[in-house]
């Protein structure tokens, strides 16, 4: 009895056990006919290069130099009278600055002109003797001798009028000079002298100095090096020149706002600066308002010319190895990751120009990048509408660009 009540719960324990193990042996089933999920790849943003034209510019910096400057010294010596002009105003040619004590030269002009008319005085009984002597001569009434003598006092006295005639002219100058004027038209600084200075003429000490400063001169230095870059490039063609507007250059002043008015470049010096391997391009600019003041530091935008077939891509797409050179990642036809190495010419804002390792039509892929390496591949999306770089909102490089370099 005992033992037919066992048989029944032995058999449930079997059945129970079997199920479950049937159970079991089905999932392990179901799970090895499952797929597994696909790989997804990683996704990129790409801009799409295009050829663009460029106006390259250079910014060099330099510093104003007046148009004219006059250094005012005494051309005759004597006491300062009188200072008749105010310091660091603008005085105009011919305009009287100082006066200097015009007496003694007023008496040397007296003198001079005293001596002139005695010596013209006698002129006219001297000449008529002469002519007497030259008609009796021919009677033998006087001597050769005696005719000789009259002739000899008529040039005398001729030679005399002219000596004096030199001499009162020297005096009329002198005693113009005692009116020191100012030779241009410009702004004036301090006088070196006041009222009651004893002055020399000539002297190596100015007595003020006048500085012409509208128009006023730039001058830049341009190293050779950067000279014969630029002569190279226009002469491969790389460059084109800019016909009337290639001697156009801006000004950007000492607090960073730009000049109102462009200025023209004038000439480039002829003779390389030894110390610095430079030479010197001199610009003219307008300056009415005199804002521009002589010896102010300054940074010339010079016009190199015209780049008609320029790369211009985003410095956020390039990296650096660790050796400092330029990389960028593209995407190929099969959008696998491949690697270039760049040159770079120069930032253009803020683009970069590259020389070489891009051609048209390349991806090169702006977001993304650290998700990336090369031979990966990739999948292409559009770029998102808010949160993506500016550059990356468009497939194509802007196709108008100033550089501010």
């Amino acid at each position: 009895m005992h033992f037919n009540q066992m048989v029944p719960k032995f058999l449930k324990m079997s059945v129970l056990l079997a199920l479950l193990s049937a159970g079991l042996l089905f999932t392990g089933c179901e799970q090895k006919q499952q797929a597994p999920p696909p790989r997804s790849l990683p996704q990129v943003t790409t801009l799409t290069v295009e050829t663009q034209k460029v106006v390259l510019t250079t910014e060099l910096p330099g510093r104003t130099a007046p148009f004219r400057v006059a250094e005012i010294r005494p051309q005759v010596s004597g006491l300062i009278l009188q200072r008749l002009f105010t310091e660091g105003s603008d005085v105009k040619a011919g305009q009287v600055l100082y006066q200097i004590d015009p007496a003694p030269f007023q008496a040397t002009l007296n003198n001079s002109l005293a001596a002139l008319g005695r010596a013209e005085a006698t002129l006219p009984s001297i000449k008529a003797r002469a002519e007497r002597y030259r008609d009796l001569l021919t009677d033998k009434a006087v001597s050769q001798q005696e005719y000789d003598d009259a002739a000899a006092a008529l040039i005398q006295v001729e030679a005399d009028i002219r000596y004096y005639q030199a001499t009162l002219e020297t005096a009329r100058i002198n005693l113009g000079y005692t009116k020191v004027t100012a030779p241009i038209s410009g702004r004036i600084g301090r006088s070196r002298v006041t009222e009651g200075a004893i002055v020399t003429a000539y002297q190596p000490l100015a007595l003020a100095t006048i500085q012409q400063l509208d128009p006023i001169y730039v001058d830049v230095p341009q190293s050779t090096t950067e000279l014969l870059y630029l002569q190279r490039r226009l002469q491969d063609g790389r460059l084109q020149n800019q016909g009337a507007d290639r001697n156009k250059v801006k000004l950007i002043l000492e607090d960073n706002s730009a000049y109102t008015s462009a200025g023209e470049l004038q000439f480039r010096d002829v003779t390389v600066d030894p110390t610095t391997g430079s030479v010197i391009l001199r610009v003219v600019f307008a300056n009415p308002q005199s804002m521009l003041l002589p010896g102010m530091f300054v940074r010339a935008v010079i016009n190199e010319g015209v780049k008609e077939q320029a790369i211009l891509v985003p410095q956020q797409v390039v990296s650096r190895d660790p050796k400092g050179n330029p990389l960028a990642l593209i995407v190929t036809a099969e959008n696998k990751v491949q690697l270039r190495r760049l040159t770079i010419d120069r930032a253009l804002g803020n683009k970069w120009l590259v020389a070489s390792g891009l051609a048209p039509g390349d991806r090169v892929i702006v977001e993304g990048r650290q998700r990336v390496r090369p031979g990966a591949e990739v999948k292409v999306v559009l770029p998102k509408a808010s949160g993506s770089a500016p550059d990356a909102k468009q497939n194509t490089v802007p196709t108008s660009h100033k550089s501010n370099k």
